[in-house]
């Protein structure tokens, strides 16, 4: 590829990535070779203030970082411009034997930034809901076994069996058995197992018990 092959192919594409990425999208050929005059065409050049003629620097701040560390490619990198935009640039070498141009892609995100923040506090969340409702869950379950429990007024270890069949009627018609693992918890501060809750459940059912 001759000088002017390069030079044609790089304005093609500086105006199509131009058109394509809009008004924020700023497309940019330099001719490392002519560092006072280096900006050999320029698309979008509002984004940094820039136009074709001008000199070599940074995204219009007159800054001059080793011509663009000798020819490595600079992908993503973010900068800013005099007047405070911010800038995602890229930058990419083309060299044959008699030029050296760098192709520049700077994207100003500045209004996405304030977009992306916003989207940031609009999604930010607490802690998981299945955990909350599990730990008020357990919560609720205790409080209300520590109530019926004041109801006996025994400790677990004096309780009989009718003693503890009532702590199941009292339980039940306070819905503690529609909380998850219920039957479990009872059963162990009970000490007593959970085929014994499910029985003791089913004597309530069937108005055996009063």
């Amino acid at each position: 590829m001759n000088n002017k092959e390069a030079i044609d192919f790089l304005n093609r594409l500086a105006e199509g990535i131009a058109k394509t990425f809009g008004s924020s999208c700023e497309a940019v050929i330099h001719d490392m070779k002519n560092k006072k005059n280096s900006i050999v065409s320029i698309y979008n050049g509002h984004v940094t203030n820039r136009k074709a003629g001008d000199s070599l620097n940074i995204l219009g701040t007159g800054r001059d970082v080793n011509d663009f560390l000798n020819g490595i490619d600079l992908i993503g990198c973010q900068g800013k411009t005099v007047d405070g935009k911010l800038i995602k640039s890229s930058t990419f070498h083309l060299i044959g034997d008699n030029y050296h141009y760098a192709f520049g892609i700077n994207f100003d995100y500045t209004h996405l930034s304030l977009a992306e923040a916003a989207m940031k506090e609009l999604t930010k969340v607490g802690e998981n809901i299945e955990d909350v409702m599990k730990e008020c869950g357990e919560n609720r379950l205790h409080n209300i076994f520590e109530e019926c429990m004041k109801i006996i007024g025994k400790p677990i270890s004096m309780m009989t069996r009718d003693d503890r069949v009532r702590i199941i009627s009292l339980l039940k018609e306070r819905n503690a058995f529609s909380f998850h693992k219920s039957i479990p918890y009872v059963s162990e501060q009970l000490s007593i197992s959970r085929y014994t809750i499910y029985n003791y459940l089913k004597e309530i059912n069937n108005g055996k018990v009063k």
